[in-house]
């Protein structure tokens, strides 16, 4: 863009020479060409649903995102061949993709993903990405989501925006000039909306109140979204001065907020505002973050840095896991070879609440699955992955205790984790512990 149709977005002044349709606004894309695709909330489906209607002109397109939000289907037989999805964290909508031949799933820590573009390991042609509307000076804001997307569009050499009032303005790393876009498309499109509100049964209440317990006032926290993240915070009502700096909020915040719990005063970094990576809940959520500089979303390189999670005090970390075995190691992406979510953030809060000073870093599970199959394991499934190793675990919690892993030697652990799973399962546990460790 030359300088002077910059000029004119600094001024605010629209540009007949920047907005296109979504089809023409797509074409930029190329064959064998590498597309980044914003993610979440943020999901630019208007963006994406143009550029799957040119599949039939384009070959071995590939498609680089995070998890991807909304109605758009990912149909497997009429992608094949043309795209080819390189996942840096599966969500439901692209499993069976992912665990075929047209997709793969890249196992990275989710704060070294901006590495990936700005070290050029992964170079990026053309970014699809969802913006707010400009302001007056030109500047839009990348809403609910500036994770890894601020990389992205840095290293990518085409940015195409799909331009929506409906996104919130949100404060800190998102915002964007309109002279780093080179073409934006016009569309008022609602952005997927997530609750788990009404999704709370007993054993995720039980699950809740045993990690609430383990939280201190004055605590910085971090968790995801969820029935049990959900079920965590409605479990912190009484406490006091909690903070928050996570990778990712959703509506479990609010009340929090609205009451005076969290009230981000005792953190060291950024006290005061609550600072995350992104955004998915309901509606209710983009508005509260609208234009509010309560809440500072920065780039998850930054985020998710255990060096600058740690200097907050008593920091909660709480994350899931799809099994442990006896032994502390977790799995929290896949079923045996099965790619069922990814690494995440997991290992970057791990780490850094058990460096900060009097953290608490917590793996928190049901006992058994739907299908009351235990999730603590004599053995994790031939082909799983490890994401959080078992020098790296400290609290498991499950609906049945709290054990503290930390210090406790193989044997010790396996008793501890046995004392937690579900009754049905505690015999045949116990009996391969004694088999293992005598």
């Amino acid at each position: 863009m030359d300088r002077e149709t910059a000029g004119e977005y600094a001024n605010g002044v629209s540009s007949e020479m920047k907005t296109k349709s979504a089809a023409d606004a797509v074409a930029v894309v190329r064959s064998g060409q590498r597309v980044f695709v914003q993610g979440s909330a943020a999901t630019p489906q208007t963006l994406l649903a143009a550029l799957f209607e040119r599949r039939q002109e384009l070959r071995k397109v590939e498609l680089v995102s995070i998890t991807t939000l909304g109605d758009l289907v990912w149909n497997e037989e009429e992608l094949a061949g043309h795209f080819f999805l390189n996942s840096l964290f599966v969500s439901s909508n692209v499993r069976s993709l992912v665990n075929g031949p047209y997709g793969e799933y890249v196992p990275v820590f989710l704060s070294e993903i901006p590495r990936l573009f700005t070290d050029g390991i992964l170079p990026v042609d053309v970014a699809l990405i969802h913006v707010s509307p400009p302001d007056r000076h030109g500047f839009c804001s990348l809403g609910t989501s500036v994770d890894i997307v601020r990389s992205a569009i840095q290293s990518a050499r085409h940015v195409v925006a799909q331009v929506n009032p409906q996104m919130p303005r949100t404060h800190g790393d998102g915002i964007i000039h309109s002279s780093q876009i080179d073409v934006m498309v016009e569309v008022e499109d609602a952005l997927p909306e997530v609750s788990y509100a009404n999704s709370s049964n007993e054993v995720t209440r039980k699950i809740g109140q045993q990690c609430a317990a383990l939280i201190p006032d004055g605590a910085t926290l971090q968790m995801g979204i969820g029935c049990i993240p959900d079920a965590v915070l409605h479990g912190l009502t009484h406490h006091r001065d909690l903070g928050v700096h996570t990778e990712m909020l959703s509506d479990g915040v609010i009340p929090l907020i609205e009451s005076g719990v969290i009230t981000n005063a005792l953190k060291k970094k950024h006290r005061g505002k609550l600072v995350t990576g992104f955004a998915v809940g309901t509606r209710r959520l983009y508005d509260f973050i609208d234009d509010n500089p309560q809440f500072a979303f920065l780039d998850i390189g930054y985020v998710n840095d255990a060096q600058v999670i740690r200097q907050n005090p008593r920091v909660a970390a709480i994350n899931s896991a799809l099994e442990i075995d006896l032994t502390g190691q977790v799995c929290a992406d896949s079923l045996g070879t099965y790619q069922f979510s990814g690494v995440g953030g997991q290992m970057d809060f791990i780490r850094g609440a058990a460096l900060s000073e009097g953290g608490i870093p917590i793996i928190a599970m049901p006992s058994t699955t739907s299908g009351n199959v235990s999730r603590i394991v004599p053995c994790l499934r031939e082909g799983a992955g490890v994401t959080t190793t078992r020098a790296n675990i400290h609290y498991v919690v499950t609906e049945y205790g709290a054990v503290n892993l930390f210090g406790l030697n193989l044997r010790q652990r396996a008793e501890a984790l046995v004392g937690i799973a579900h009754p049905d399962h505690r015999e045949a546990l116990a009996s391969a512990a004694f088999k293992r460790f005598g």
